[in-house]
């Protein structure tokens, strides 16, 4: 059986990836075996992105020793991924998941995966990227450990350079172990096991860096239906890792929703070896440009091109809509400058029976018929979702307030042991990995930080955690508010103390009668909690 690299269109970030002409990888018996770039071309090739989904082995129960590249999984069930091993059962009253967790079984899950690369591999970099593994995930290669991530929520990567092993007779071997025994460790169900896409990168030496390109646009002149013209900055991360310095082009076409090419300007710039740079570029667009709405979600692409005097390095298409959104304490929230009612619910990560591997036609079904009765704007309730709900939602025109995390330090529901344990070290990385990934969504207009948490923000310690995670995305994004679901204002102060006074945007989950003094200050609040689930 042999599968080709993901084609276009395919359900991953377009923030990191795109497809571009070029060798094709293939997908063998034995594992994933990418062609061979002729020698000299090894390091002028753009990316080639393969989805490395198929043939995995898969253990449910612990097996330390499956981390050596030796290991003999052979009687192992063989699966493809995305794979929840949790809603399979069996339903058990007295699992330690308990009811949140739909009493379905927790515990540790081996996965493990041969490829085999092309020598002339050797010249370029190869990165793996998880859209999400639940959780506690530590990620071996050929015996050496990669690293480790808790959040289950998280995308993550991790370059293998370095630690592979090259020719059709020397296999690789990917093992992957994912924990969460530790129970109970949420307040709905998450599933268990790598539960969203992988994928594998093959880079030349200088290449986009994992901030990939970012594209802000802004409309000018008339606003409504259209904009008479708009402003584009184009931002792109550039990894030099060979070793030389080098001066490179960044070439970029931005294509209407059409695909027609309406824009294109390039930039030079140099990137000492070992180093990152950032290009920026500004673009006009003169003619009658689409914004994206609700009615018609218009998407624009950027496509990035990296070169090195004529050869193509490194190419990205960015789909990116051109829209404005301001949310006014007097006026409310308007799109466009047209005012509009949010109309959300609160859509959590899983598909019911279906588990946490939910199938893209899942989330078209739900989308399509949460807009027929009405509704107009999702909230990820309450973490990073899977990557291609949020291109639905560009595609299919709903807002998104998109969450970071349901608990900082403090544990919920007498003594949960979640994410409270790995907040304190990991906050900053998982906010940077959802910020990067998600910021070119015209969907977005809102980033949370947290959702009904239970650290005392009456104290100097819950101001600075608000405010260190405000700070950290707009830096990463500074087009879009910040604001978190705050509760029991009575108690916590938040209207007194001046911890709403820090926020963009006040969120405000149910006890409407306490929001009466609130609504003399100057805030601009959104109500984020009242319809929690869609099923």
């Amino acid at each position: 059986m042999f599968l080709q690299p993901c084609s276009p269109p395919f359900p991953f970030p377009p923030v990191f990836l795109s497809w571009f002409p070029g060798p094709a990888g293939w997908l063998a018996l034995a594992g994933l075996s990418l062609s061979a770039l002729p020698a000299a071309h090894a390091q002028t090739t753009p990316r080639i992105v393969t989805a490395f989904d198929a043939d995995w082995r898969f253990l449910q129960q612990d097996a330390p020793a499956a981390s050596q590249a030796l290991f003999d999984d052979a009687k192992w069930q063989p699966v493809a991924v995305p794979h929840d091993w949790s809603i399979a059962g069996p339903y058990d009253q007295a699992a330690p998941t308990g009811r949140g967790g739909g009493y379905l079984p927790a515990g540790v899950g081996w996965y493990r995966k041969r490829f085999v690369l092309p020598e002339t591999d050797r010249a370029r970099r190869v990165v793996i990227e998880f859209d999400g593994v639940m959780a506690n995930s530590e990620v071996w290669l050929n015996g050496f450990k990669l690293g480790q991530r808790p959040y289950g929520y998280s995308s993550f990567r991790y370059d293998l350079t370095g630690h592979l092993n090259y020719g059709k007779n020397q296999p690789n071997v990917l093992a992957v172990r994912a924990d969460n025994s530790v129970q109970p460790a949420s307040r709905y169900y998450t599933g268990a096991g790598i539960y969203r896409h992988v994928r594998l990168l093959s880079l030349a030496p200088a290449h986009f860096g994992e901030g990939g390109v970012f594209v802000t646009a802004t409309p000018t002149g008339r606003q409504g239906a259209a904009a008479e013209t708009a402003d584009l900055t184009v931002q792109a991360e550039v990894q030099n890792e060979g070793a030389a310095s080098g001066e490179y082009t960044l070439h970029t076409d931005i294509l209407d929703p059409s695909g027609r090419p309406v824009q294109t300007t390039e930039t030079k710039q140099t990137v000492a070896a070992g180093k990152k740079a950032v290009f920026s570029q500004q673009l006009h667009l003169d003619q009658s440009v689409q914004l994206w709405s609700l009615q018609s979600p218009s998407l624009y692409r950027a496509v990035a091109t990296l070169r090195a005097g004529s050869a193509a390095l490194d190419n990205l298409t960015t789909p990116f809509g051109i829209r404005t959104a301001k949310f006014d304490a007097a006026t409310g929230f308007s799109l466009n400058g047209i005012p509009l009612k949010i109309k959300g619910v609160c859509l959590h990560h899983d598909a019911g029976a279906l588990g946490a591997a939910v199938p893209l036609a899942a989330w078209e079904r739900r989308l399509g018929l949460l807009q027929e009765v009405g509704v107009n704007a999702i909230r990820t309730a309450h973490n990073p979702v899977a990557p291609e709900l949020l291109d639905l939602c560009d595609q299919m025109g709903f807002l998104v307030l998109d969450e970071t995390f349901d608990t900082w330090t403090a544990a919920k529901n007498h003594g949960e042991q979640g994410y409270n344990r790995f907040f304190t070290e990991w906050w900053a990385a998982d906010t940077r990995a959802m910020v990067l990934r998600d910021r070119n969504h015209p969907s977005i207009v809102l980033y949370s930080v947290g959702n009904e948490v239970h650290d005392n923000l009456n104290e100097p310690a819950g101001f600075q955690k608000y405010k260190q995670q405000q700070d950290l995305i707009h830096q990463l994004d500074p087009t879009r508010p910040v604001t978190m679901a705050l509760f029991r204002p009575g108690q916590s102060k938040v209207y007194e103390n001046g911890f709403a006074e820090t926020m963009d945007v006040v969120g405000q989950n149910y006890r409407e009668n306490e929001l009466v003094a609130a609504h003399q200050l100057v805030f601009a609040v959104v109500l984020a909690h009242h319809i929690h689930r869609f099923g």
